[in-house]
């Protein structure tokens, strides 16, 4: 999130407030898994309520990250590989030793990773857009399509044909059959106009015309966990998991 200039710290700092508010979602539904207490699947859903929030500001700052980046595309090829690595461990490795439910099949990192492909590959295109303009239709198509997932768009008013959702391979553009389950998961459709819409916003970032104040360090630990969240995402998982087995051994003892 560099200029030629100037750091974005208030991207770093709010980057690493949703990566934290996505680990403490994710934490209660191990209380309920590992720990076997209802009550962490209660607090967990009644956070996805307002998760979505977190999650938007993560893809919007990843969206404009990449109008920063020097290769989106060499970015986006990583991310997309830690995501495979991911789904390699929750539905292979893990199911060997006894952990089923966890699969990932196509979680945030594979959606950032073909998000930003995407956006590498069209960004001769974006460039060309105003920024305002590819701005506000890129957000309207993300609430258009927002109920892909659902079988609708445009907030439940147009509904899809039920024949799309018989199969699960178009399931990383958010059309699946009700057999498809994925501890983690995000489609291509929509937050790829939710990526794109920080991508528009990338213009005056890459130009140095954000507010002054976002160029000001406010939260040192912030700016740490938003400088590396990827590794923070790889590994909160499995942090948590042990964290929780080693409370299990020692309630049951």
């Amino acid at each position: 999130m560099m200029t030629d200039k100037k750091r974005i710290y208030a991207l770093d700092e709010l980057r690493g407030f949703a990566i934290l508010c996505m680990i403490v979602h994710h934490s209660f539904l191990d209380v309920g898994d590992v720990l076997g207490l209802s009550w962490g699947y209660k607090v967990f859903d009644a956070l996805c309520l307002v998760q979505p929030f977190f999650w938007a500001i993560f893809i919007v700052i990843s969206g404009i990250c990449s109008r920063l980046s020097r290769n989106t595309l060499k970015r986006g090829f990583i991310v997309l590989a830690c995501g495979l690595v991911i789904t390699l461990v929750t539905a292979v490795i893990m199911p060997l030793v006894g952990f089923d439910g966890a699969e990932i099949y196509f979680g945030i990192l594979h959606c950032l990773g073909c998000c930003m492909i995407i956006t590498g590959i069209l960004m001769p295109i974006i460039e060309k857009i105003d920024y305002r303009i590819g701005a506000v239709i890129s957000l309207l198509l993300f609430f258009f399509t927002y109920g892909i997932n659902s079988k609708t768009m445009l907030f439940g008013l147009i509904h899809l044909p039920e024949g799309w959702y018989q199969y699960n391979f178009l399931a990383p553009l958010g059309v699946f059959s009700a057999s498809f389950e994925s501890a983690d998961y995000f489609s291509i459709i929509p937050w790829i106009f939710m990526f794109l819409f920080g991508a528009f916003l990338g213009k005056p970032a890459k130009e140095e015309k954000f507010p002054q104040g976002m160029y000001k360090k406010r939260s040192k630990f912030l700016c740490l966990v938003g400088k590396n969240s990827l590794w923070i995402y790889l590994l909160h998982q499995p942090v948590i998991y042990v964290i929780m087995l080693i409370t299990a051994i020692i309630i049951n003892v």
